[in-house]
């Protein structure tokens, strides 16, 4: 009698990219496995100052020193004593290591990392930062870890991880005119919490995410991390392979990365189509609202800035804003670029010289004021940013309010002082 084999079981991405690191068949959720690293990265903050003495105490050396990326983003430029510190550990470190890629002061590291080429679909990455998720963006399995478990990962090249239960968000239609993944992310987070993915896979799909620019999917895998999930997927397609292969990465397979229908996921249905420009009020990116219920809310600084809002795509949105325009007297428009690349390519299509020419100062690319390193924001001011975060100090003085927004949203309001509707502008 033949016998015909059972067909596998539907996997959802997040199954089929960890049951390829941890070397299995399939990857229950639930089950807990070892995974080998295809990529590590931490930056000067969570890096050389923590790993070295604790890889020195264990007289422990590095598992592969070509899966290993450094990037100097935090503390440069070295505002400060303890900024030289910190920054000089991590060079002096990486040249005694002979670290392969290391990247110092040409931006941040969430950026810089796809830019050189280090991320691919299928790959399995961990990150010394907490918005590592970004990854996801190009159908790899990337999040963030504390520096025990990146120590472990340096020795062993493999880190253990629990099957996570995949929380599918499909947008369908397309976004309106002054719309960005920004705003999507902060309509999600605003409606699950900052604890809505809790230990999920989060996976962005739908024709809305499909549509967007490589730039946009990284926003959102990026903000993954502000609901709480270890990772922020989207399914590779055209668009991952075409900007990969600008990216010097060529030959790219997408075809087995994606969540086959019948998968177990759970599903949310949003409408691109109807969503209004987000604005998150201080001092939590979960509370979020319409950009409509903040009409009368002033504003002193605009910060067009960090991996979530200073990308080329970014800096594009906000001149085509400030074409032609000045900023509002009174406000302060700071504008520091993600990475240096995205500043050149900005810069030969002439979108900085429109944001100067509309009162921008420009500022070094790095992580700088978003996680409060430099260029703190004054005390008590009034601040809409296109970062990921509001905490509370975040970004310097306690006193200060900062509200988060898309880089359409901050250059209307820099515009008008006060928090405006973009599509008002844009018209």
């Amino acid at each position: 009698m033949h016998m015909t084999s059972p067909p596998p079981p539907a996997r959802t991405l997040a199954q089929k990219l960890i049951a390829k690191a941890a070397g299995q068949a399939h990857a229950k959720v639930g089950e807990i496995v070892n995974c080998k690293v295809d990529l590590a990265m931490f930056h000067d903050s969570s890096g050389p100052r923590r790993l070295k003495p604790m890889l020195e105490e264990l007289g422990a050396s590095i598992w592969d020193k070509s899966k290993v990326v450094l990037v100097m983003d935090h503390y440069v430029p070295e505002q400060d004593e303890d900024s030289r510190r910190i920054v000089r550990i991590a060079r002096e470190w990486a040249r005694d290591q002979q670290l392969p890629h290391v990247y110092d002061s040409i931006g941040i590291c969430h950026v810089v990392l796809p830019q050189k080429g280090h991320i691919r679909p299928g790959f399995f990455c961990v990150g010394g930062d907490s918005h590592s998720p970004t990854g996801g963006a190009f159908g790899a399995y990337m999040f963030g870890i504390g520096s025990t478990e990146m120590l472990g990962v340096m020795v062993t090249g493999e880190v253990w991880v629990r099957v996570p239960r995949t929380l599918r968000m499909e947008w369908q239609n397309r976004l309106s005119p002054g719309l960005t993944a920004k705003d999507m992310m902060l309509h999600m987070i605003g409606r699950f919490g900052m604890n809505g993915g809790q230990y999920q896979a989060v996976e962005f799909c739908g024709e809305a995410v499909r549509a967007l620019s490589m730039q946009e999917r990284m926003t959102m895998s990026n903000m993954s991390a502000e609901m709480g999930a270890q990772a922020g997927l989207i399914a590779p397609d055209e668009t991952t392979r075409a900007w990969l292969a600008a990216a010097g990465v060529a030959d790219v397979d997408t075809t087995p990365w994606f969540t086959d229908p019948d998968a177990d996921a759970q599903t949310e249905i949003f409408d691109a189509a109807s969503l209004s420009p987000q604005v998150a009020a201080p001092h939590s990116p979960a509370n979020t609202h319409s950009v409509q219920d903040f009409a009368a809310i002033g504003v002193d600084v605009a910060y067009i800035g960090a991996c979530t809002g200073a990308k080329l795509d970014d800096l594009r949105a906000a001149a085509q804003v400030l074409k032609g325009e000045h900023v509002a007297q009174g406000v302060r428009l700071m504008v520091a670029p993600a990475s240096l690349q995205d500043q050149a390519m900005a810069e030969s299509e002439g979108v900085m010289q429109v944001l100067r020419d509309a009162g921008a100062e420009v500022f070094a690319t790095g992580c700088g004021a978003c996680a409060g390193y430099g260029n703190a924001m004054p005390d008590d001011a009034t601040v809409i940013a296109t970062t990921a975060r509001n905490f509370k100090g975040r970004m310097g003085s306690p006193n200060t309010q900062v509200y988060l927004a898309s880089p359409y949203t901050v250059a209307a309001s820099a515009l008008r002082g006060r928090i405006s509707d973009p599509r008002e502008v844009l018209r």
